[in-house]
């Protein structure tokens, strides 16, 4: 299984690296799409830049870059007539998200995972994953900020989490779940730090609003 393993995250890894936002901004806009708006790649700035449609479309080819490879990988396992180990699925999503804020084909300064974190718990935890985007529509309802309703929702989803497995959690059996469950949102809230400083100032920009000036420490979504 180790080799196998060693195939799927590296693929989950370069396809979660494809920057669509820098990519349909190239095609768009005929400029890098980091040189607007907030400076970011991700699915709220293109929003902002170029409209709704090209917003929606980044937002779900980042979640599809999650979804994909952890469901094809259950279901290439499942083909072996084996069924997939909590382990395989938690490293091959982790593997994903790392390729989206870390990926190979921008120097390694990408987003902050949060689509394609939530196209990774669409498999392995829907009914987390589905408690979290309530959470998220509710903040983005009272707030209008997209980063603050992205903190929050990734807080809500490993603490639902941890909640839902009960006595099961430190288990070895639940135990990648957890550790997936805590690292994941741990790495949106760091990958989030420059959006913290301006909700804690007051500067951070509300959805419908202007962005402000790009924070070259933030780039990404």
């Amino acid at each position: 299984m180790l080799a196998p393993a060693v195939v799927y995250c590296l693929v989950a890894f370069l396809l979660g690296g494809i920057p669509f936002g820098y990519v349909i901004g190239r095609l768009v806009l005929r400029d890098d799409i980091r040189r607007h708006g907030s400076g970011n790649i991700g699915a709220t700035n293109v929003w902002r830049v170029l409209g709704w449609k090209c917003g929606v479309s980044v937002l779900l080819l980042d979640a599809l870059k999650g979804l994909l490879p952890t469901a094809l990988c259950e279901i290439a396992v499942r083909a072996t007539g084996q069924t997939p180990p909590e382990w395989l699925m938690v490293a091959t999503g982790l593997s994903a998200i790392a390729g989206h804020m870390f990926p190979v084909w921008l120097r390694f300064h990408g987003g902050k995972g949060v689509a394609t974190a939530l196209g990774v718990v669409l498999v392995i935890s829907p009914k987390s994953c589905g408690f979290s985007l309530v959470v998220f529509l509710v903040m983005m309802l009272a707030s209008r900020m997209v980063s603050l309703s992205s903190i929050i929702a990734a807080v809500a989803y490993a603490g639902v989490h941890l909640w839902l497995q009960g006595e099961s959690v430190w288990t070895s059996r639940g135990l990648p779940a957890t550790l997936f469950a805590l690292v994941v949102p741990t790495l949106i809230i760091w990958r989030h730090r420059g959006n913290i400083r301006r909700i804690l100032n007051g500067t951070e920009s509300r959805f419908g609003r202007s962005a402000k000036p790009p924070d070259q420490s933030a780039t990404g979504s």
